[in-house]
C-alpha cells in the first residue's frame, strides 16, 4: 500500500475518534491496514506535521486535542473586534505579581515616567483544565490603587477596571506573530521546548488616549485558531 493510501485510511480512523484519544499501536495499525511499518510511520509523520495527530515518545500516537476558536469580526467603522473566545470565560491561575518602577523601556512603551510604579501580573489561562495561554499584564499603578494578585484570577480583568476603578478601555492595537516557546514557557504550558506558539502584544488606551494596559500573551499554536470574517463590497 502506498503512503498516500495509508494516510487516507488513517484519516478515516481519526475521524471516528474523539480529540486526544489514542490510536492503536503501530504494530496493530500495520496489521489492520496491511501496510509496512516504515510506510505507516511516514504516513503518521505526515499527519503529525499537519497537526492532526500528536506523537509522544514512549506513549504512542494521539488524535489532536480540539482547537479553541477565536473570531475577529468587522465593526461598522471597518475595524475588527474580538468577541469572547470559545469556552470563555477562561479560568486564570496567578503565577507572579509585583509592583515597582516601570524603568526606561516599559515607561516609554506605556508613556509613563520610568520612576512611576507599574503593576505586573503573570497569569496562566486554562481551557478545560489545560494550560492554553500565558499572559503578562502591565498597567500603570495610578489606575488601579490597592489591586492585588488575587484580582487577576477572578472574572474579567476589563470588567474589574470598569466596576472598581472606573477605567474604561476605549481602543487597542494588537499585533500577532508566530513564535516558539522558550524553556520556561514550554514548562508552564506543558509543551515541548520550541513548540509552535502565537505571540500577541496589545496596547490599550482609554477615552483620554492614555495607555492603561500593555499585555504580552503566548498562546499554544497546537490549540488556538483565529477566524476572520471578510466582507467584500
Amino acid at each position: 500500500m502506498r503512503r498516500t493510501e495509508a494516510r487516507d485510511q488513517l484519516l478515516r480512523l481519526i475521524e471516528e475518534r474523539n480529540p486526544g484519544e489514542p490510536l492503536p499501536s503501530e504494530r496493530s495499525l500495520s496489521e489492520d491496514l496491511g501496510v509496512s511499518r516504515p510506510t505507516l510511520r511516514a504516513a503518521l509523520e505526515d499527519l503529525a506535521r499537519d497537526g492532526l495527530v500528536i506523537r509522544e515518545h514512549g506513549r504512542g500516537t494521539f488524535t489532536s486535542a480540539r482547537k479553541i476558536q477565536q473570531s475577529l469580526e468587522p465593526t461598522a467603522s471597518g475595524d475588527y473586534q474580538a468577541p469572547l473566545a470559545e469556552g470563555s470565560p477562561w479560568p486564570s491561575r496567578l503565577l507572579s505579581f509585583e509592583v515597582g518602577p516601570a524603568g526606561a523601556r516599559l515607561g516609554h512603551k506605556l508613556e509613563m515616567s520610568p520612576v512611576d510604579d507599574l503593576v505586573t501580573a503573570l497569569r496562566l489561562r486554562l481551557v478545560d483544565g489545560t494550560p492554553m495561554c500565558i499572559e503578562r499584564i502591565r498597567i500603570p499603578a495610578v489606575f488601579v490603587p490597592g489591586i492585588t494578585g488575587r484580582d487577576f484570577e477572578l472574572g474579567s480583568f476589563y470588567g474589574l477596571l470598569r466596576s472598581r476603578y472606573h477605567v474604561a478601555p476605549k481602543d487597542a492595537v494588537q499585533t500577532a506573530e508566530p513564535t516558539v516557546t522558550d524553556a520556561q514557557e514550554a514548562e508552564i504550558l506543558g509543551v515541548p521546548v520550541h513548540a509552535p506558539a502565537l505571540l500577541f502584544e496589545r496596547t490599550t488606551r482609554n477615552a483620554d488616549h492614555a495607555v492603561i494596559e500593555y499585555t504580552r500573551s503566548i498562546y499554544r499554536g497546537d490549540r488556538y485558531r483565529i477566524t476572520t470574517r471578510l466582507t467584500f463590497a
